[in-house]
């Protein structure tokens, strides 16, 4: 079976996010499982600068564009099993930044990703791989199944085509002026309730659910949870009409990359069985952070997250009286909302020798920050599926979570009675409810046996990509039968 995918971002190539991460595993376990993958992505000025080995597999490809003709290349990595393809268009994609700059999301951001999915389904046609799925990640590439089933659906080579399209964030649904339409070369008669139209806008998202074969979520709970007003965003109705082709699958984590037994980024290895090495870990983390290392090891609450207000920041911040009360001390990696990371900032001013930040993000950073902390504070106002809670269990810093979407469905919460369970998890957005998941879990941290136990449960959890590789195989093999 031939799978092409189409994403924003790919590690290790570009990143901003989890998709990314997704979308450079996915296809790894996919391929090793014996399906053909072709994985497509822009050529953005930051990969061009990585000084990576490429060859060229199309040579300046005319589309039609805008009314005339824009020409575009595509390079691809030799190095791996599978291609990795790189739209190239510099008027497009050769800026800093992938979305945007530090003047905010580029103008022209619909006109760009319109043309990457427009140009990857021609190159499949170029190159040529009759793809039997394609699969498109988020609104930047979902509207190329527009593309697909509005204007190249007569095409025999297209016309035959299945189609997933993956929702990693349903806040973010590429929504563009009615005009676009006609700019990047789609009918304005799309422009309808019952198409592309949402609120006297375009959604590209929207064209995603609408046109794809099957909807995947990145968890089961937020499969569900969309399809209801608090979470849907405007588009439950439609998820709700198209239910019985909804599906959540849960992403992996990429256990070659995250294992605090080989991980070189951290200042000492360590596993379940042996965890000698965590408290090295520990003890250079605060160092790192500037915070004062105490004579009697304490609890170390660790935040490896985007700053925004999805992520519970502002819950986070209302809670911090509370929770340093409690003995702890506490680690803040990220970058995001300005007014969040001055409100850390700030915090961290009042509470020196408790409260470190680090505002930005450094993937080596983000290791020690799993391997260094005993908590991993995870307070989400919603969460599709969340990668941060899988490391921390993996690293042995027990997750305490909102249950919510995947963090409710990869987090069990922890019985001291029976030993079972991974973490903590509590139900309200609130800072008292968070104090009081985090007053539980110390509560455990106090009792070496019972500490003992969690951990082991928490770095013995399996959830890596293979398995979650063989529900998209089964889900590809379902819609091209």
């Amino acid at each position: 079976m031939k799978i092409a995918l189409l994403a924003p971002e790919v590690a290790p190539y570009a990143k901003t996010g989890g998709l990314a991460d997704v979308a450079g595993a996915l296809p790894r376990c996919l391929s090793r499982a014996g399906l053909d993958i072709t994985v497509f992505v822009p050529f953005y000025g930051e990969v061009k600068r990585k000084g990576l080995t490429l060859v060229k597999a199309l040579d300046g490809r005319p589309l039609l564009w805008k009314g005339g003709t824009e020409r575009f290349h595509v390079w691809a990595d030799p190095t791996t099993p599978y291609p990795v393809c790189f739209i190239e268009h510099d008027g497009y994609f050769d800026r800093d930044g992938l979305y945007g700059d530090a003047a905010g999301d580029f103008p022209d951001n619909g006109e760009r990703f319109a043309f990457f999915a427009r140009a990857s389904l021609e190159a499949l046609k170029a190159l040529p791989f009759e793809a039997d799925v394609v699969h498109v990640h988020d609104w930047q590439a979902a509207v190329a199944l527009a593309y697909l089933r509005r204007t190249l659906a007569e095409d025999e080579f297209y016309a035959r085509m299945r189609s997933v399209c993956t929702i990693h964030n349903m806040a973010y649904q590429g929504l563009f002026p009615p005009g676009i339409l006609d700019g990047i070369g789609l009918p304005g008669r799309l422009f309808h309730f019952d198409e592309m139209e949402f609120w006297g806008q375009v959604s590209f998202l929207k064209a995603g659910i609408l046109y794809a074969t099957a909807v995947t979520t990145v968890s089961p709970r937020y499969s569900r949870e969309i399809q209801t007003p608090e979470f849907g965003f405007g588009l439950d109705g439609l998820l709700r009409q198209r239910t019985e082709n909804v599906s959540g699958i849960l992403n992996g984590v990429d256990y070659s990359a995250w294992d605090p037994a080989s991980d070189v980024l951290l200042p000492a290895r360590y596993t379940a069985a042996d965890p000698a090495g965590k408290a090295v870990c520990k003890r250079e983390l605060l160092k790192e952070f500037g915070l004062p290392v105490p004579r009697q090891d304490g609890p170390v609450l660790g935040l490896v997250s985007r700053l925004v207000g999805q992520k519970g920041l502002d819950i986070l911040l209302e809670a911090l009286g509370g929770l340093l009360a409690l003995g702890t001390r506490i680690v803040v990696l990220g970058a995001g909302d300005p007014a969040l990371q001055n409100a850390l900032l700030a915090a961290r001013e009042r509470y020196p020798s408790f409260l470190g930040v680090k505002i930005g993000f450094d993937e080596g950073l983000a290791h020690r920050v799993y391997g260094g902390s005993d908590l991993l504070l995870v307070p989400s106002r919603f969460e599709p599926c969340g990668l941060t809670q899988m490391y921390g269990l993996k690293y042995g810093a027990v997750p305490v979570v909102r249950a919510t979407g995947g963090l409710d469905d990869t987090i069990e919460e922890f019985d001291p009675a029976t030993g079972t369970g991974t973490g903590f998890k509590f139900d309200e957005p609130t800072p008292a409810a968070l104090v009081g998941a985090v007053r539980r879990a110390l509560a455990v941290y106090g009792r070496k046996t019972a500490w003992t136990q969690v951990l082991r449960n928490a770095m013995g959890a399996d959830f890596s990509w293979d398995r979650s590789a063989r529900r998209y195989a089964e889900l590809y093999a379902k819609i091209t039968e």
